[in-house]
């Protein structure tokens, strides 16, 4: 009798215990810049991560599991970004939405292609992070030899005949933009005047302007983030040099326009098509709103990110990396970044760039 009831409880315990591993969460992550110069684009990400999250567990979640969200800090920090890298796969990740700065998610991407870890960055553009052929390496943003086509164009047409200074921050993202759209023009007969490049994180670009000054230059191109570029056309304006600023899609934040006040009036950048301005999206963004957060730049293409995943996986009715990365590059997947998928290198087939400038404190499309 007593071995009856103690198999009776073995067996018990067996089925609980199968109950409770099937129902186990599934872990993902974002990682970003929480803290540093650039944390207002970590905050992005985390918002829309955050919220992704929320709502797929609100319908039941993927495969009937809920998931549960770790926060990654890279700081836009190279080597701190191998770190995090590190501690994700120590937690056992099934993705990895993020890194934000290319010069953070391509040496963390070494990292997540040895663990057969997913990575779908939502944000870093550079040509390199999908070039290298790795299976497990996706972005649902675009290229910067796409936003350097997109810039380069719009300034032959509407700045013909102008004195074009091109400066870049030396980070993966900034000199990899600059460079870009510097072939771009240089490929349709336009010669920049200046080719210079600066120290990220200095406050201080007075030899910088003067050197525009001298070069009489009418638009500086700036590959390289809103801190720089606000700090540059500020101090450029407060010393008498009229000319335009245009960069890209790192100037995505209200930050910028607290930095520059209305010295930033006009300034141009490329990014991708937003989805914030989506009527289909409307709920979502008042849902945002609400909560007094605007999901400004790269917050759904965070959450749009964590979409298409859950549909893979959902799909191919498990984590396996293989699969589901074999998934995102047949299918279709519905997201708040429209009907999106992915070409045989990773990169996403939505719509590339369109002109933003700025103007009284927020940014819309340049018409």
């Amino acid at each position: 009798m007593t071995r009856i009831k103690t198999s009776l409880l073995a067996a018990t315990a067996l089925l609980a215990f199968g109950a409770t591993a099937a129902k186990a969460d599934i872990v993902i992550s974002t990682v970003g810049p929480m803290t540093g110069q650039y944390a207002a684009f970590g905050e992005q990400m985390k918002r829309g991560a955050e919220a992704a999250v929320e709502d797929i567990n609100a319908k039941g979640g993927v495969m009937g599991q809920k998931l549960k969200l770790e926060v990654g800090d890279d700081a836009c920090d190279p080597k701190q970004a191998v770190a995090v890298a590190n501690q994700m796969a120590s937690k056992k990740v099934a993705l990895v939405a993020g890194h934000f700065c290319s010069g953070s998610s391509i040496p963390a991407s070494e990292v997540y292609k040895e663990e057969n870890i997913l990575q779908i960055s939502p944000a870093s553009t550079n040509p390199t992070f999908t070039e290298r052929g790795f299976a497990n390496v996706f972005r649902t943003c675009g290229r910067d030899d796409q936003q350097g086509g997109t810039a380069a164009a719009y300034l032959a047409k509407h700045f013909k005949g102008k004195n074009i200074a091109v400066i870049h921050d030396k980070t993966a993202y900034g000199k990899g933009l600059a460079d870009e759209t510097k072939a771009a023009l240089n490929k349709i007969g336009v010669k920049e005047v200046l080719y210079e490049a600066i120290s990220a994180g200095e406050k201080d670009y007075s030899a910088l302007v003067s050197k525009l000054k001298e070069v009489k230059a009418d638009v500086i191109y700036l590959g390289g983030y809103h801190t720089e570029g606000g700090l540059i056309i500020r101090q450029a304006k407060e010393q008498g040099l009229k000319a335009t600023l245009v960069s890209g899609d790192a100037l995505v934040t209200e930050e910028f326009w607290k930095i520059t006040g209305e010295a930033g009036e006009g300034t141009l950048m490329t990014f991708s098509p937003d989805p914030a301005k989506d009527p289909a999206n409307k709920d979502l963004v008042a849902k945002f709103t609400a909560k007094g957060y605007k999901p400004e730049g790269y917050t759904l293409y965070t959450y749009g990110t964590i979409q298409a995943w859950a549909q893979a996986v959902e799909a191919v009715k498990g984590t396996d990396t293989k699969k589901v990365a074999a998934e995102l590059k047949k299918g279709k997947f519905k997201t708040v970044l429209g009907n999106i998928g992915f070409d045989a290198k990773g990169d996403v087939t939505a719509p590339g760039y369109v002109m933003y400038v700025w103007s009284k404190g927020t940014y819309d499309y340049k018409k």
